[in-house]
């Protein structure tokens, strides 16, 4: 049903800008909640940023807050993460994510997702 694909991941030097997207098919996501999560080597999956199903709240991980942006274009089924002032510490693989509204409360963004994307990797090296 669902399917994400992510794109734009790449090779960036520290303080470079990178747009991934997340391209979704089978279903809208228009009224989903969407999210982009991070895993580097050796660390868990982490939420890197969401935008609750209802569109009242969107929240960032402290470390990436003011660096990153998470948006949404509903014609296109597609939402991105638009990552600026990058830093060595963001290279990981990143995985965008979304969920129907009803297994989420309005605000919630931050939780078990069932939809996933394969991954794309970010580097950030010099």
């Amino acid at each position: 049903q669902l399917q994400l694909v992510e794109s734009g991941g790449g090779l960036v030097q520290p303080g470079g800008s990178l747009r991934l997207s997340c391209a979704a098919s089978g279903r809208t996501v228009a009224h989903y909640a969407i999210a982009w999560y991070r895993q580097a080597p050796g660390k868990g999956r982490e939420g890197v940023a969401c935008i609750s199903s209802d569109g009242s709240n969107t929240h960032y991980a402290d470390s990436v807050k003011g660096r990153f942006s998470i948006s949404r274009d509903n014609s296109k089924n597609t939402f991105y993460l638009q990552m600026n002032s990058l830093k060595p510490e963001d290279a990981a693989i990143y995985y965008c994510a979304a969920e129907e509204p009803a297994y989420f409360a309005g605000s919630y963004c931050f939780g078990s997702y069932r939809y996933w994307g394969q991954g794309t990797q970010v580097a950030v090296s010099s």
